[in-house]
């Protein structure tokens, strides 16, 4: 029950905070890397938060999991992809980011990482 507590309340602050904090360091830092660590923190969050749909919908059950807070969605994508654990819509996602930038999910691969949940 603690731990719902302070997810609800971490999620109050974030609604309250992030678009203050978020508006403030458009004016006070150096503009790219401000937006990109803030897109590779949403990315991570994403691959936390979304893991069991990931899981579900985008590797097969034998694949390298997502959950990993330290990691990004391309990199699970792009290790799945290497060991052939991609579902289609797995293949479909790998495809789309990779026409953005060429080889991303596979540039995107950070040595060492392993997942730290399996759901």
């Amino acid at each position: 029950m603690k731990y719902v507590a302070a997810l609800l309340f971490a999620i109050l602050l974030a609604i309250i905070l992030l678009p203050v904090g978020f508006i403030m360091s458009l004016f006070y830092t150096a503009r790219a890397k401000f937006l990109f660590k803030t897109c590779l923190g949403i990315d991570q969050l994403g691959n936390v938060v979304c893991a069991r749909l990931f899981n579900a919908t985008l590797i097969k059950s034998t694949g390298y999991q997502f959950g990993n807070e330290d990691e990004v969605i391309s990199s699970v994508i792009g290790k799945n992809y290497e060991s052939g654990t991609l579902s289609f819509i797995g293949k479909l996602l790998n495809w789309l980011l990779n026409t953005i930038q060429k080889q991303h999910t596979i540039r995107a691969i950070e040595p060492g990482k392993q997942s730290l949940t399996t759901l």
